[in-house]
């Protein structure tokens, strides 16, 4: 696939964002960033003011690095040149996505749900030749717009992946998105903090939808209330008996890689993925969803589903004197359950080794409890609970052991599992327990 080569002038960027551009230029913007670590060579760099770097810090590298220009907010007072001073470098970015997505003309196909998201989307940038998906879990106010901003000309699809952080942010990334076909995976309790409730969850998702214009696609769950609503689109289900696109016979070899069956109302298929968890399946039946509203050959898309690959730290297989599953990235009861029920089919004896699930509201505990009692009634041989417990201990009864941190864990880690072992290292981002992992993984292969 082609790079991307924006073409914009210095005058056309600042016209876009409603910007003032100090200094000339006359070299055409090749792309955007916001790393002043990555290659700069023919970029503008946006100067963005996060959570732990203010990227005005390094403006002035960014020009010496080969930068085109620079994008600054008024208030941070640099002097560099070029550059194009705006009130809000997050704003103006978007203000630049949206101006891509004008030029844009393929099919742009845009992800959201509660789990799933970037599954969903990996299988869908496997399974369509040419396509364009987001990088890791670009998928927030900065990674949306960097999605649509580095999209080749020679694209096929463009598939997005949107996340929700309440209701009205997907409202806020429509602009830039615009999809003519648009997924919500599922519903969960995730979040639950953030959205209050379950109707508000279903609310914020939906704003996906309503993005859609007039005959686009929702390919929605199977028999979740909630989102059945009236539009002007066309729907497509996904999930079990019932749904326009049916999985079905799942089965889990010995590296939890599901096969099973998926009909249509035209044809029906059998399909093998080579990523591991039983709830591939029903990702794997989200995205043959959107194939056909595609309209692609299906027997052509499945064949290449089967050669999909997870982003990093999603049920990653690591085989040595015992097998780590480094499925560390994130963690929410579906996600949790479907890894217990995976690792449970594994040959050998199963270690689960389970940090927090964040912001579940009300049902913290509730959840928590429960999945420590699913990995007990899965013949789980050892829990091993990293950091807050929230209930996993008592669920799972005696035997379960908790820890305070991640290098205690490793040394009780150490004394506990046995070659052939399978470990399971699930949780939450904020837990970082795949670093954890990695020292497994390490010690496996020793």
């Amino acid at each position: 696939m082609t790079p991307v080569f924006l073409g914009w002038s210095l005058v056309d960027i600042a016209d876009a964002v409603s910007g003032e551009l100090v200094g000339e230029s006359s070299d055409l913007l090749e792309t955007v960033a916001t790393d002043s670590r990555r290659a700069l060579d023919g970029a503008l760099f946006v100067a963005l003011n996060g959570e732990t770097f203010d990227g005005h810090s390094f403006a002035a590298q960014a020009l010496e690095a080969g930068a085109v220009a620079i994008m600054v907010e008024r208030r941070a007072g640099i002097t560099a040149i070029p550059r194009i001073e705006v009130a809000s470098t997050r704003d103006a970015l978007a203000r630049l996505a949206v101006k891509r997505r004008d030029e844009l003309s393929i099919p742009v196909v845009a992800i959201t749900g509660s789990t799933g998201k970037t599954s969903t989307k990996d299988l869908l940038s496997a399974g369509l030749e040419g396509s364009w998906a987001s990088p890791r879990s670009f998928n927030n106010e900065i990674g949306v717009p960097l999605t649509v901003l580095s999209t080749p000309s020679d694209a096929s699809v463009l598939v997005v992946e949107v996340g929700s952080r309440g209701r009205g942010h997907i409202k806020w990334l429509a602009p830039m998105i615009r999809p003519d076909i648009s997924v919500i995976t599922n519903l969960g309790v995730v979040h639950l903090e953030t959205f209050g409730s379950l109707d508000g969850l279903a609310d914020a998702k939906y704003e996906l939808v309503e993005a859609l214009p007039v005959g686009g696609v929702a390919v929605l769950p199977y028999g979740e209330e909630s989102l059945t609503r009236k539009g002007p689109y066309r729907t497509i289900t996904f999930g079990a008996t019932g749904a326009d696109v049916q999985v079905s016979d799942i089965s889990l070899d010995d590296l939890g890689r599901p096969s099973f069956l998926i009909q249509t109302d035209q044809s029906q298929h059998q399909v093998m993925l080579s990523l591991s968890g039983k709830h591939h399946g029903t990702n794997a039946a989200a995205a043959i969803a959107v194939a056909c509203a595609l309209g692609v050959d299906l027997e052509a898309f499945i064949h290449r589903l089967g050669e999909a690959t997870a982003s990093a730290w999603r049920m990653e297989i690591h085989q040595g004197s015992y097998t780590v599953v480094n499925d560390a990235y994130n963690a929410n009861p579906q996600s949790v359950e479907s890894a217990l029920q995976t690792i449970a089919t594994m040959p050998g004896r199963h270690i689960a080794v389970l940090g927090v699930m964040a912001e579940l509201g009300q049902v913290c505990e509730q959840e928590h409890l429960r999945l420590g009692e699913l990995a007990r009634e899965l013949g789980f041989a050892e829990l091993v609970v990293v950091g807050s417990d929230h209930g996993y201990a008592a669920g799972f009864g005696i035997g379960a052991c908790k820890v305070t941190d991640i290098e205690e864990a490793a040394d009780t880690l150490a004394s506990i599992v046995q070659p052939g072992d399978v470990v399971l290292v699930k949780a939450s981002r904020s837990a970082s327990l795949e670093r954890l992992a990695l020292r497994l993984i390490e010690d496996a292969a020793s």
